[in-house]
């Protein structure tokens, strides 16, 4: 498997109007917010930070998520684990999850 650099940070929050005016406040441009309290947010160049609302009841979580520039080559190695096999999304791209030896969870991202 062949992996390009971070492609996105995805952050969970409580409040997605505060997150957003935190990430604002350090540069990030907003890109584009859904109707559903969230939204993508970019500073430059660099990866994006991708923000979505959850419900207090849920600790707020974050994750890496790691570009693949070339989907034909996604084939698992047997040193990766693969949690969730490579399967399209409902926005537009190719995603997997996989573990790393300490039990870290890691999205690949092909396409968009």
């Amino acid at each position: 498997m062949t992996t390009n650099g971070i492609e996105a940070v995805f952050l969970e929050t409580h409040n997605w109007g505060k997150a957003a005016k935190f990430f604002q406040a350090l540069g990030y441009e907003l890109e584009f917010e859904t109707d559903h309290s969230s939204g993508q947010l970019r500073n430059g160049d660099g990866p994006y930070i991708f923000i979505a609302e959850v419900p207090e009841t849920k600790e707020p979580g974050m994750q890496l998520v790691l570009k693949a520039t070339d989907t034909d080559a996604l084939a698992a190695d047997v040193a990766v684990e693969v949690v969730t096999p490579l399967a399209e999304t409902h926005y537009g791209t190719r995603e997997m999850t996989v573990r790393d030896p300490d039990g870290r969870l890691w999205s690949v991202q092909a396409g968009k």
